[in-house]
């Protein structure tokens, strides 16, 4: 079974390869990726420096509630195609072409939208990680992002404690109980049966042990 620091390991041996790498971080909401991510993150910059490593996330990408009422989907915000997908491989893309700082967008989870030109990408990054669910969809537009990194990696999670983490997460976010129990019902479930699919594509199974323990570094 891997480890924490045999991902950091795999992080590290990405930096170390010419130009600038992409390892992404795959797992249905709720999985633990982006905290994972954080982690492995500063692990790697203690050992690197900042400047070496960045974090784009694909939530980023999220269309904003504005257009997403117009396109009639904000109802099912986080399905696939409520993000911007040409917009992340393009970015993707442009990180690795190293000519340029790249700004990619983050998203302000208490305002619930993206926000552009919050994550700058310097010229000579040497590792980027990027998290989200649908980095392994067998779906064209998805391919196009997956084509653009190293590695991917599924975060794998009983569903049980995955579950209670997303209520939890909306609830914290400003939902009722009610109100939360039912977007996970009625949203993230049916997100998370398309993810779960996809797992047999990634490049490695992180299990749950890794995924939920966070590691002490001194």
């Amino acid at each position: 079974m891997c480890t924490f620091d045999d991902l950091l390991a795999r992080v590290l041996a990405r930096a170390a390869e010419p130009g600038t790498s992409v390892i992404g971080i795959a797992g249905p909401p709720g999985a633990g990726k982006s905290t994972l991510t954080e982690a492995l993150v500063a692990a790697a910059r203690g050992r690197l420096g900042v400047e070496a490593v960045a974090h784009v996330p694909m939530d980023g990408f999220h269309l904003a509630d504005v257009e997403l009422r117009r396109l009639g989907r904000l109802n099912r915000k986080g399905a696939p195609d409520t993000f911007d997908v040409a917009g992340f491989a393009a970015l993707l893309r442009r990180i690795r072409s190293r000519g340029e700082v790249v700004y990619a967008p983050d998203f302000e989870r208490d305002l619930e939208q993206p926000i552009a030109g919050a994550i700058p990408v310097l010229p000579d990054a040497a590792v980027v990680l990027t998290e989200g669910n649908y980095l392994l969809l067998d779906d064209p537009g998805w391919s196009a992002v997956a084509a653009e990194i190293d590695e991917i990696w599924y975060c794998a999670i009983e569903d049980d404690l995955r579950v209670a983490r997303l209520v939890r997460r909306h609830i914290s976010f400003g939902k009722s109980a009610e109100a939360a129990q039912r977007w996970v019902a009625e949203v993230d479930e049916p997100n998370a049966g398309l993810v779960a699919g996809t797992a047999v594509r990634a490049d490695l199974v992180v299990p749950v042990e890794v995924v939920t323990h966070r590691p002490q570094r001194s």
